[in-house]
Order: C-alpha cells, then structure tokens, then sequence
C-alpha cells in the first residue's frame, strides 16, 4: 500500500510537469498566432471601432484559436495536483494552498480571455451592421468588458493567484524535495516577485519595462517548474521533516 502511494504520487507529479510544460508551449504557439493575424497584446488598447473588425476578420479559425487560448489556464489544474501529490506529506497546508491558488487563477484568466470569442465576438458582429448610435453603445458595452473581465479579473486576480500559485510550488517542491533545491525556491520567489509587480501595469505606466520583462521570463520560468517537476524526487513519508513554519501544519 506505501508502494502504490508513492508511485501514485510520482505519476500525479509527472502528469503536473507534463501539463505546465504543455501549457507554455501552447501558450506561446497561439500569442505567436494573435500576434501575427490579430497585433496583440498592442489590440487590447485600441477602441471598438478598431479592434472589433480586427476581432471579425479572424474568421472562425482565429476563434476557434482564442477559444483553445482562454483553455490553456485549465492545464494548471493537473499542475497543481501535481505540486500537491510532491508536497502533501512534508508540506500539507502549503501544497493544499498551492491547488486553490492555481485553481483561482484558472477561472480567473479564463473569464478574462474568454470574452474575446464569446462576448466580444456577438459585439463585433452587431457592430458591423449597427447604426452610429448603436455603435456608441456597443463601444461602451465593449470598453467595460475589456475593463471588468480583462483588465481586473483576468489580468490583475489571475495574475496575482498565478505568482501566488508559483510561490506556494516553488516553495513545497523545495521543502519535499531531496536533497533540497533553495535554487528553486530562489527561481521562484523571484519569478513570483517580477509578475507581481508585472500586473501592476494597468494601474502606473512605470511598470511597463518590468511588464515586457515578465513576458520573456514567464515562460522560460513555467518550463523550468515544469521540468523541476519532472526530475522531484519527495523524501520518504517516515522522513519526511516539515520546516518550522505554520505553513508546514496540516
């Protein structure tokens, strides 16, 4: 029975590695993608009478593209239980923590990048046939959206769950690994920090240089939990020694 919930553990961990690792390639696959037919990320600034007949002119392919990219997030899911089954017995509260925050950020940035095929789609198409009076109110309709849903909920809450999420893996693979790697907890603490700030950019223009900074180190960092995640080896449960912190209480 030991046997099998350590091999359980280990298969739990390498699918949560696999899936981070399949997570950034699809990310940067479909922002390659958008920013070639569609401009973005620099189309979330325009106005509606711009960037919905640019939204339009993706064609169904294009949506069919943005709804895959508002999936990816739900790939942190098995990542999480993945950090969870690696860090359950040394680290309970902590790896626990890890599967809301990335659970969180899921959801989150779903709702934000989802309302481009959905919500945002039905505008552009009432758009291009509606009256000058119409389109005011559906600019409207369409600036609140891209404020609600992706400048606070996607971009701000789901960013801070996300390098809350980083923090907390960063964090158990560290303490339930062996031997120890503080070179992770380092990586990520740092990753964690540079995104914190990164979100931030919708609210001071300061942030914009840390903001194109964190578009590069975000995926090279997600690919290194992902490969940590892979090579975890977690002590034994009977060795098992939580850090003295409240955070190691189960």
């Amino acid at each position: 029975m030991h046997r099998q919930s350590i091999d359980s553990s280990r298969v739990a961990t390498l699918i949560g590695g696999s899936s981070l690792i399949a997570a950034t390639l699809l990310f940067s696959a479909v922002f390659v993608y958008l920013a070639r037919s569609f401009g973005y990320p620099e189309v979330l600034d325009l106005p509606a009478a711009e960037a919905l007949p640019r939204l339009l002119a993706l064609g169904p392919t294009g949506r069919a593209v943005w709804i895959l990219y508002g999936l990816i997030p739900l790939l942190l899911i098995p990542t999480a239980m993945g950090v969870y089954a690696a860090g359950r017995q040394a680290v309970p509260l902590l790896a626990r923590a890890a599967v809301i925050m990335a659970v969180l950020s899921a959801l989150t940035m779903m709702a934000g990048l989802l309302r481009w095929p959905s919500l945002h789609w039905q505008l552009a198409l009432a758009y291009a046939d509606a009256s000058p009076g119409a389109r005011e109110a559906i600019a409207a309709t369409f600036a609140a959206s891209n404020s609600y849903l992706g400048n606070f909920i996607g971009e701000f809450l789901g960013e801070l769950f996300l390098n809350t999420f980083f923090l907390f893996a960063s964090l158990a693979l560290t303490w339930s690994a062996v031997p120890s790697r503080r070179w992770l907890l380092i990586a990520g603490s740092s990753a964690s920090l540079l995104g914190g700030l990164a979100m931030l950019r919708n609210a001071t223009p300061w942030v914009e240089p840390i903001a194109a900074l964190n578009n590069v180190v975000l995926p090279i960092w997600m690919l290194v939990l992902g490969v940590a995640m892979l090579r975890h080896r977690a002590r034994a449960p009977s060795l098992a020694q939580a850090p003295s912190s409240a955070l190691s209480r189960a």
